[in-house]
């Protein structure tokens, strides 16, 4: 992986994410723009994105690669949940905020930022991973993640048992799904069908990036970078355990193409998600808020310093 391809990639971001903020602080963006936007991209351009990738002309992933990747996928996410229950009590967080600092631990932007720069540094052919990791992504938080945050605000997480599964199938899973199903069935689509799915997809790095810009210009500077603690917990996250992680998969996997997937996917920053499901639970999301902000700006320089590492 070339670095100076991914530090071009994440200046692009850093450039369009202020475009978002420019705009939003000039009263063209606002709140309900960003809902409307980040329904485009959650419902129509990652899934996009995804699924023209199961269409490409080029030579197909054997299915022994794919279950490799699979299970680097799933060895990944067993280390962020153990350091999910680890880092926010080497931390000394307050025991109320452990769940906190879990969902930010385990939970990275996969779909919403990991998509469009896997895309962008790797190529349309390593989507096929990316769509692995969403399914696992979605599959862990839908029957772990949503029970604690359910326990924490007092919920009865047996009760809302289906709540849970019908939450399960939602854009992100099923566009995952469909676009390893297509991918490993080898199916023609019509040259229209892709053209429309491939510039539907183009759309998915510039609104997405557009959306964090007018999070950013919601929240006062003061109060997303005065935090001393927040940059010790991102050391921690978001360039010692991934490099942790790569050095650990490199004992496990040797194509070049999977490890690159995941060294990116390990290290986007935290996930909406949490949050959004927090807020509609109840629970406070300031903490979640500040550090999803703060972690996507720093990215733009922890995402380079692991993927030299590689």
């Amino acid at each position: 992986m070339d670095i100076m391809i991914v530090i071009q990639q994440m200046i692009v971001m850093l450039i369009i994410i202020f475009i978002g903020y420019f705009f939003t602080k000039k009263g063209k963006l606002s709140e309900l723009s960003s809902r409307h936007i980040s329904g485009l991209v959650v419902n129509v351009c990652n899934p996009a994105m995804l699924v023209c990738s199961a269409f490409s002309d080029e030579p197909k992933i054997s299915g022994s690669l794919l279950i490799n990747a699979l299970l680097a996928t799933l060895l990944l996410y067993a280390v962020l949940i153990a350091a999910g229950f680890v880092v926010p009590r080497l931390m000394r967080y307050p025991k109320e905020d452990y769940y906190i600092y879990h969902f930010l631990t385990v939970y990275g932007n996969v779909g919403f930022l990991g998509i469009p720069l896997v895309s962008a540094v790797l190529g349309s052919s390593a989507l096929i991973y990316v769509s692995i990791n969403v399914l696992v992504f979605n599959i862990l938080f839908y029957l772990t993640g949503l029970n604690i945050i359910r326990k924490k605000a007092g919920v009865s997480t047996a009760s809302g048992a289906k709540d849970i599964l019908s939450k399960l199938i939602n854009t992100g899973t099923v566009s995952a799904l469909f676009t390893i199903i297509f991918y490993m069935s080898d199916i023609t689509v019509p040259l229209l069908i892709k053209n429309t799915l491939d510039y539907t997809g183009r759309a998915t790095t510039f609104l997405s990036m557009l959306v964090l810009g007018i999070a950013v210009a919601q929240m006062p500077l003061k109060e997303i970078f005065c935090h001393a603690g927040d940059y010790v917990f991102i050391l921690l996250r978001m360039i010692l355990l991934p490099i942790l992680c790569l050095l650990l998969l490199r004992s496990f996997v040797s194509d070049p193409l999977i490890l690159g997937v995941c060294c990116l996917m390990i290290s986007v920053p935290a996930a909406n998600l949490p949050m959004m499901c927090s807020k509609e639970y109840g629970l406070r999301t300031a903490e979640l808020t500040r550090m999803i902000i703060l972690s996507t700006l720093l990215s733009v320089l922890t995402i380079p310093v692991v993927v030299s590492f590689l």
